[in-house]
């Protein structure tokens, strides 16, 4: 079952899918490499622009993390929260596209907690989530976490981009990774400006296989 934080020791491969084909923000489901549902996040339907805040659950239906969209912002920022909801609390994350113009990459800060709290961590994540080829990076430049496209490995054909891989390397929360993909997705999911190959090298043709038993 999900937890916030997700963090396991060893390099794990999860598996997302997108609950609708029809619109760009609608739900999630994830599992782990056992096919066991661990996270999801309830379809939000076709005015998901419009809407500003969405839950990330376990697979019981806790609520694990709300992120919830700052207005107005040029930058397009997000605040994350632990449990349902954001009164009264203070956020354990934010959000935002690192510029306003252009093809910019995203920039992520994670608050600490108790005698933590003054502490910051940075990551930045590049690439392209409408190819789903991202790379997350922590203020090393180490990669901690990857979006992928998956391939269905009895046929070694690379599926559509509504099921994708997201990988985390030892250490880094699951359920913090994917608070973030929702956020991209809102971001950048119906971003029509990205070509199908482009020159960044986000395109298929730039996307490693992952063999792995299709969920």
């Amino acid at each position: 079952m999900g937890s916030y934080p997700m963090i396991d020791e060893h390099e794990t491969q999860l598996t997302v899918r997108k609950t609708s084909l029809f619109f760009s923000g609608d739900g999630f489901t994830v599992y782990d490499s056992n096919g066991q549902l661990i996270f999801r996040v309830d379809s939000y339907g076709p005015d998901s622009h419009s809407n500003d805040e969405l839950i990330l659950m376990d697979a019981s239906g806790r609520c694990l993390i709300t992120v919830h969209r700052k207005r107005p912002s040029l930058h397009n920022r997000w605040e994350g929260y632990k449990g349902e909801g954001t009164n009264g609390k203070k956020p354990i994350f934010s959000v935002k596209r690192s510029s306003i113009i252009g093809r910019s990459g995203v920039t992520v800060e994670v608050y600490g907690d108790g005698e933590n709290s003054s502490a910051v961590e940075e990551y930045h994540i590049e690439g392209s989530f409408k190819q789903r080829f991202c790379t997350f990076l922590d203020s090393g430049k180490e990669i901690v976490a990857e979006i992928k496209r998956k391939v269905d490995v009895s046929t070694n054909m690379m599926l559509g981009k509504d099921v994708f891989s997201l990988c985390l390397k030892g250490g880094f929360d699951g359920a913090l990774a994917m608070g973030l993909v929702l956020i991209l997705d809102q971001i950048y999911g119906g971003d029509d400006d990205e070509d199908e190959d482009d020159e960044d090298g986000s395109g298929s043709s730039r996307v490693e296989p992952v063999y792995e038993e299709d969920h």
